[in-house]
């Protein structure tokens, strides 16, 4: 996939290659690429596929990309991607793309997050949260996502998702379903709020350099409701993604959030479901698994893993419901 990129900065302008080019680790969906020109140093984002493929998709990459003009006017960190003759997607032998200026500094690692870091991402959030929302055509929603109706069970008899993550979805099936009730109980608790938010604002999307956060990866930027994105990202901060929870972490970026934004809302215990929405990433990634949205074996395999690490986290948001729910009711 590679040999696309050597045409991408050659169809931008951006000089000549200076040096190798380099699959640098990312997320779980897309593919980055590191590349050195005479004109710089760039991160080259390939777009997957599968999800170009989806009907809504230039749909809400537009909308991202003209939210993300929102957050650079009001002076958020963040690493937007470069126009080229008024536009940032860039098409290239029916691939897409975006290019980026190469940010520097590191991701913190999972699990060394900080209280101050979680106490910093808190207040990224809520400096999102807080810009007024100045469109009128948007509908009048709590969640914009629809109840999950996925049929796990199915995937059990699934032959072309290896055997090992068969026999993890059958062992842990009764909470999966138990995980869905409550999805959908939370997503219609929801108060009627509606915000600019980034949904994907988690520890890996957060890039500290001595200057401080820098705010990447904003292809997932569009109106939601506040109390869901906070409620969600808080936990992830918190640790529930490698399975170490710090209560701490927690109080942290509440604390963070509530200094820049808030609507009054506390009732986050009424909402504790939404975290369950690791429910729509282990459907996907069983669907990569079985090679159904998967453009190689590399991504078939990268679905396996994560629907394995999925099973884990719903396991083991479960397993911490009460204390989680103890703290929202009395400490935030």
């Amino acid at each position: 996939m590679s040999g696309l990129i050597p045409r991408v900065i050659e169809v931008c302008g951006l000089g000549k290659i200076t040096g190798e080019i380099r699959s640098v680790p990312g997320g779980f969906m897309h593919r980055m690429f590191w590349v050195q020109t005479s004109g710089g140093v760039f991160a080259v984002k390939h777009l997957n596929p599968q999800v170009m493929a989806r009907p809504d998709a230039q749909k809400n990459y537009a909308r991202a990309e003209s939210l993300e003009a929102v957050l650079e006017k009001a002076g958020l960190p963040v690493v937007a991607a470069i126009s080229f003759n008024g536009r940032k997607m860039i098409e290239v032998g029916g691939n897409f793309f975006y290019v980026f200026r190469w940010q520097g500094g590191k991701i913190t690692d999972w699990n060394s997050i900080t209280e101050s870091q979680c106490g910093i991402a808190g207040s990224l959030l809520g400096r999102i949260h807080r810009i007024p929302v100045e469109r009128t055509d948007l509908p009048s929603q709590t969640q914009a996502h629809n109840p999950c109706q996925t049929d796990f069970g199915a995937y059990i008899k699934e032959k072309e998702i290896a055997r090992e993550i068969r026999e993890a979805l059958q062992q842990n099936l009764a909470q999966i379903l138990a995980a869905q009730e409550k999805l959908a109980r939370a997503r219609a608790a929801l108060p009627s709020l509606l915000c600019i938010t980034d949904n994907d604002l988690d520890p890996k999307n957060i890039m500290w350099d001595d200057d401080g956060p820098h705010i990447i990866d904003l292809e997932c930027l569009d109106y939601g409701n506040p109390a869901a994105t906070a409620l969600v990202l808080a936990l992830q901060w918190s640790g529930t993604v490698t399975m170490n929870f710090r209560r701490e972490n927690l109080i942290a970026y509440f604390k963070g959030y509530f200094a820049e934004y808030d609507d009054g809302f506390r009732a986050y215990d009424k909402i504790f479901g939404l975290p369950y929405e690791w429910l729509d990433w282990l459907d996907w990634n069983l669907r990569r698994a079985s090679g159904a949205e998967a453009a190689d074996e590399a991504e078939r395999e990268s679905g396996a893993q994560e629907a394995e690490r999925t099973i884990q986290r719903i396991a083991y948001l479960s397993q911490i419901e009460d204390e989680v729910l103890r703290i929202l009711r009395d400490e935030i």
